[in-house]
C-alpha cells in the first residue's frame, strides 16, 4: 500500500477555520468494509444512486468512501452530523456546501485510491492530484493541452524527470480549473505554470497578464509517495496547514 507522507500529522479533532486559513486533508480510499459501511449510511440518496453505477466494484467502493470522508470532513467544520451536509452545483458542476451562507468553500480530487480534501472560508480554491507515472504519449498530451511557454519548459526537463514535470503541470493546471469553477470553457493553455522538478510552484500568467496570476497563490503537495498534488487559492495570505485524514 502506498504510504502517507510522514510530515502529514493526523486532522485535529477540533477543526477551527479562520479567514486565512486554509486546509487540506490526504486520505485513502481502499478501506475495510466496516468502514465503507458506515461510510455508506451518511450519503444521500442521489450519492447512492450514484455509486450503484459504477461497473467495477472498486470504484464503487472509493465512491463511497470519498464521499463519506468528504460529508465527515465538512459535518465538523458546519457543527452538523455528515448526513445533514447539504450540497449545491454551480454551472459547470462544481460543488458547494449549502447553504452559501456558510462561508464554507471546499474542494477534492482522487486517484488510484488516494483523496485530497482542500477546504477554506470567503475565497475560491481548487486541488487536485495524480499519481507519477510514464506515458508513452506524455509528449503527444502536452503538446495539445499545455501552452507553449509550458511546453518549451516540458522539452528541456530531462527524460527521467519528465513524468514528474508532466504531472505537476497538469494537476497545477486542473486546480486553478476548479478554483474558478468554469470547467473546460477556459481552455487548458490559455494560461502558463511552473513545471520544472525542484522549482517553486507558480501560477505565471492567464491569458499572458502576469497580474491576474498574481491574484493566485499555487502551492506543491507531495500527499504520498510517488503522488503529486496542486492547490490554487484565491488571493496571497493563505496559511495553510495540510493533515492526514483516519
Amino acid at each position: 500500500m502506498t504510504s502517507l507522507v510522514a510530515e502529514w500529522p493526523p486532522a485535529p479533532a477540533d477543526l477551527t477555520l479562520n479567514t486565512n486559513d486554509v486546509h487540506v486533508c490526504c486520505t485513502f480510499l481502499d478501506r475495510p468494509r466496516e468502514q465503507r459501511n458506515a461510510l455508506w449510511l451518511t450519503l444521500a440518496p442521489e450519492e447512492k444512486v450514484r455509486a450503484g453505477r459504477f461497473y467495477f466494484e472498486r470504484d464503487k467502493h472509493r465512491f463511497i468512501v470519498a464521499r463519506g470522508v468528504l460529508r465527515a470532513l465538512l459535518g465538523r467544520y458546519l457543527e452538523v452530523p455528515p448526513e445533514e451536509v447539504a450540497f449545491t452545483y454551480g454551472e459547470h458542476g462544481k460543488p458547494e456546501v449549502a447553504p452559501a451562507s456558510a462561508g464554507l468553500q471546499f474542494n477534492l480530487s482522487h486517484t488510484q485510491g488516494v483523496a485530497l480534501y482542500a477546504v477554506g472560508r470567503g475565497r475560491l480554491l481548487g486541488v487536485d492530484v495524480e499519481q507519477i507515472r510514464p506515458l508513452d504519449d506524455a509528449t503527444k498530451i502536452a503538446g495539445r493541452f499545455f501552452s507553449s511557454w509550458e511546453n518549451v519548459a516540458f522539452r528541456a526537463v530531462p527524460d527521467p524527470q519528465k513524468p514528474t514535470a508532466f504531472f505537476n503541470c497538469w494537476t497545477r493546471k486542473e486546480a486553478y480549473i476548479k478554483a474558478i469553477g468554469e470547467g473546460l470553457s477556459c481552455p487548458l493553455d490559455a494560461f502558463d505554470v511552473s513545471l520544472a522538478p525542484g522549482e517553486p510552484a507558480r501560477l505565471l500568467r492567464i491569458r499572458g497578464s502576469e497580474a491576474a496570476a498574481g491574484r493566485w497563490s499555487l502551492y506543491a503537495l507531495s500527499p504520498a509517495a510517488d503522488y503529486v498534488g496542486a492547490l490554487v487559492v484565491e488571493g496571497g495570505d493563505s496559511r495553510l496547514s495540510c493533515w492526514q485524514w483516519r
